[in-house]
C-alpha cells in the first residue's frame, strides 16, 4: 500500500518547494483577515511553468479570497505574491493581467449584448498598439490593426470551437458556450499564466468532457494553468498536482492519486460527496 504524503506545513520556506526549477508563481506565507474573520491563513505554494495545478476545498475554505490576492482584486492582510520573481504587492487587476497573469470569475462575466467577435476583440484589446488620435483619424496603421486583431479573434474562436457562433450576442449563447467564451476572452488578453475559477460549473458531462480536452490544447500552447474546481473528476482528470485548502490553511498537496488517499483529505470532504467541494 501506497502511503499518503503527509501534510505540507503552510508557513515552509518557498524555496523548499521550488527546488525543482524556478517557479512562475509564488504564493508567500498570505493571510487574509475580514475583521475577526479569518479567510485564508499563512498559505504558501507555487506553481511552475507548464503545469495544471487545482486548488481544491470545501465551500468556504478560501479558494476565491486566494485568487483574488494573487490577482490584485484583494490586498492580503500579510505576506505577498510574486510572478516571474516580481512582487505584485500594491498592482491593480489590470497591472497584474498587463503581466500575463489572466483569470475568470465564478460567474460568467461575458459582454451580454456585444456578439462573441466583439467579445474576443475586447479582450484583445491589450494587444492593441494604436493611440486615440490615430483610430480617431482612422490612420491606414489603425485599419491594418483592426485585420491583425479581427484574424487573431477569428483564429480563437475556432480554437476553443465558438466560430459559429461569431456574429451571435453573447448573452444569447448556451450557459456552457458562455463558460467557453469567458476563457476565449481570458485567452485574447494573452496570458502566461490561466486561472480558471469553476470553468466547468453548470456544464452537464459532455460539456465537461469537451472543456477537458480543451484545456489539454491550452496547456500544449504552453500556457500554465492554476486551477478551482469542484468537479472531482475533471480535477483529478487534468491536474499534474492538487493543493487541498480547509478553513484557510493548506492541509494536503501532491498528486491526484495521492490526495484521493489523502486520510486528512478525506475527513475534510466528509458530508460533501465524491464529485463536490
Amino acid at each position: 500500500m501506497v502511503m499518503p504524503r503527509r501534510p505540507v506545513p503552510s508557513n515552509r520556506p518557498v524555496e523548499d518547494v521550488a527546488s525543482n526549477g524556478e517557479p512562475l508563481l509564488s504564493i508567500e506565507n498570505v493571510s487574509v483577515h475580514f475583521g475577526g474573520l479569518v479567510a485564508v491563513s499563512n498559505i504558501s505554494f507555487v506553481v511552475k511553468e507548464g503545469e495544471v495545478v487545482s486548488l481544491i476545498g470545501p465551500n468556504g475554505a478560501g479558494k476565491t479570497t486566494a485568487f483574488n490576492v494573487i490577482t490584485g482584486f484583494l490586498a492580503p492582510t500579510s505576506g505577498r505574491v510574486r510572478y516571474r520573481g516580481r512582487d505584485l504587492s500594491g498592482m491593480r487587476p489590470n497591472q497584474v493581467a498587463g503581466l500575463g497573469l489572466v483569470r475568470t470569475f465564478q460567474k460568467t462575466s461575458v459582454f451580454a449584448k456585444n456578439t462573441v467577435l466583439e467579445n474576443i476583440l475586447i479582450g484583445l484589446h491589450l494587444q492593441g498598439t494604436s493611440r486615440a488620435w490615430e483610430v480617431l483619424l482612422a490612420l491606414g496603421r489603425v485599419r491594418a490593426e483592426d485585420i491583425r486583431l479581427r484574424k487573431k479573434a477569428v483564429e480563437i474562436l475556432e480554437f476553443i470551437g465558438l466560430s459559429r457562433r461569431a456574429n451571435e450576442l453573447g448573452g444569447a449563447l448556451a450557459y456552457g458556450e458562455q463558460r467557453l467564451l469567458e476563457v476565449a476572452v481570458a485567452l485574447a488578453a494573452n496570458p502566461t499564466l490561466l486561472m480558471l475559477d469553476e470553468p466547468v460549473s453548470g456544464m452537464n458531462p459532455s460539456e465537461t468532457e469537451g472543456f477537458m480536452k480543451m484545456l489539454g490544447r491550452i496547456r500544449e500552447r504552453g500556457i500554465t494553468v492554476l486551477l478551482v474546481e469542484h468537479d472531482m473528476r475533471m480535477v483529478m482528470g487534468v491536474s499534474g498536482r492538487v493543493l487541498v485548502l480547509n478553513q484557510g490553511t493548506i492541509i494536503a498537496e501532491g498528486p491526484p492519486q495521492e490526495i484521493q488517499r489523502n486520510p486528512e483529505v478525506i475527513e475534510a470532504y466528509l458530508g460533501h460527496g465524491t464529485q463536490h467541494a
